[in-house]
């Protein structure tokens, strides 16, 4: 990859006889001139920056009008890459922006790499590394929750806090060095105030790792499995959390021979719930496959529905279904509460569970398995702290090498040691700061960000 290249891409989805408008952008020192060379701009239009032009894309050889289009321009520094940027806003579809991409391959620019567009916008120094994973995060956003995550971090949220750290991690270093090269010239250093910062740096970084679980279930979501007895209303349930005829019902056990999955969005978190089929035992050999993957979804899942007929109370097997889902967060459903006077009895063992009472068939009970999750949820500490943003995986494990570093700091110096050993580690939490921000970032790690984005980011 070189910076000196101009390169292009299409900016939005394209598919046949889906979306009004398509975009192809480029980006480069050849930008504006590819742009001027296929782009006929009637009626004496300006061609100046921040300005949008009317007219056709044509090819600069044959003539041939390729399309009716807008043209954007972004001189730089005042564009997101920081170098000159052109937009086509060309039909939708397929062939128009594929033909538009082409003739700007022709005509010198270079088809962009993966995530190319935000690289550049990080190297020129236009966003930091936090904000630019931010984009793929609310390109990939499953709710509005993780949008205004991604958002918060966009905005620099994320960085400002790091930063933050970091700045007063360097400014006690400083201090520490001067005293290593002008012992003789500076006052004694206050080991109070330094042991002070150092506690107040590693505190807030705690507060950021803990929304590291937040971030992940916010990213991808909450993998949810109902399971329970044939015909004890697991598809009716689905059906009406999802208000929608998602699953096939009947009064007849076995109809759910698959497990069907729907995607829903509880409190702002993503749910992937899976609606299992009916575990027992069976010769049916289509059954029995889709009882096995059942049991497979269950061992998979971050949290299961065991569904409980009220009608016929707690039995055996479903004492040998929970059996199997025991090590899992779980919850008991019991359905079709509508058809008896009282609760059905629970095993003793079983008192102290989540419980939600349901009549899935007549959509009652919804709200209270919707708060029943979101409180399993909290008290598996699955979301945890008040911060606005919440953290990736990469920006986890750094994070975590900066509270260690900071231990060992502490360490240092409740064992005396010579100052040099506090400015190893001390050293090591600034570098691990950075690989976040980017501020001290290797080509590999940059490499394997921007590999996710999309062509056109």
């Amino acid at each position: 990859m070189s910076l000196s290249d101009t390169i292009a891409a299409i900016a939005t989805a394209i598919s046949p006889q889906q979306g009004s408008v398509g975009i192809v952008r480029l980006s480069g020192d050849r930008a504006l001139k590819i742009a001027k060379e296929i782009f006929k701009a009637g009626n004496k239009q300006t061609w100046e920056s921040h300005r949008i032009l009317y007219g056709y894309i044509t090819h600069p050889h044959t003539h041939t009008v390729i399309d009716e289009s807008l043209l954007l321009i972004m001189k730089a520094p005042r564009s997101f890459t920081r170098e000159d940027v052109v937009e086509f806003h060309c039909h939708g579809g397929i062939m128009a922006v594929q033909q538009v991409l082409n003739l700007c391959l022709e005509q010198g620019a270079r088809l962009a790499e993966a995530g190319e567009f935000s690289l550049r916008a990080f190297l020129n120094g236009r966003i930091d590394l936090t904000q630019a994973e931010s984009i793929n995060d609310l390109v990939g956003a499953k709710s509005a929750q993780a949008a205004q995550s991604a958002i918060a971090s966009l905005r620099g949220k994320l960085a400002q806090s790091l930063k933050h750290l970091r700045g007063k991690a360097l400014n006690i270093l400083t201090e520490i060095e001067a005293r290593i090269d002008f012992e003789d010239d500076l006052p004694p250093l206050d080991v109070g105030w330094v042991k002070a910062e150092i506690a107040d740096i590693s505190q807030q970084s705690h507060h950021i790792l803990a929304t590291a679980d937040r971030g992940e279930l916010l990213r991808s979501g909450l993998r949810v499995a109902i399971v329970g007895r044939p015909n004890v209303g697991k598809s009716s349930l689905l059906n009406a959390w999802s208000r929608s005829d998602r699953a096939i019902v009947t009064d007849l056990p076995g109809t759910t021979r698959d497990v069907v999955d729907s995607q829903l969005v509880v409190g702002g978190i993503p749910v992937q719930v899976l609606d299992t089929a009916g575990i027992r035992e069976t010769e049916d050999v289509v059954e029995k496959i889709g009882v096995e993957r059942s049991r497979q979804a269950a061992k998979s899942a971050d949290l299961v529905l065991m569904v409980i007929d009220a009608t016929v109370g707690w039995t055996a097997k479903d004492a040998e279904i929970y059996g199997g889902v025991c090590d899992r967060p779980v919850i008991l459903v019991i359905n079709k509460i509508d058809l008896i006077p009282d609760l059905p009895l629970l095993p003793p063992n079983l008192q102290d569970k989540r419980i939600v009472k349901t009549a899935a068939a007549q959509n009652q009970g919804i709200e209270d398995l919707e708060a029943a999750i979101l409180e399993a949820i909290r008290q598996e500490q699955i979301v945890a702290a008040n911060f606005e943003v919440a953290i990736n995986q990469r920006q986890k494990a750094c994070l975590l090498r900066v509270v260690q570093s900071l231990d060992n700091v502490q360490i240092a110096i409740a064992d005396q040691l010579p100052l040099d050993f506090w400015t190893i580690d001390l050293r090591a939490a600034i570098s691990a700061i950075g690989e976040i921000t980017g501020e001290e970032v290797t080509e590999s790690v940059l490499d394997q960000i921007f590999s996710r984005f999309c062509i056109g980011k």
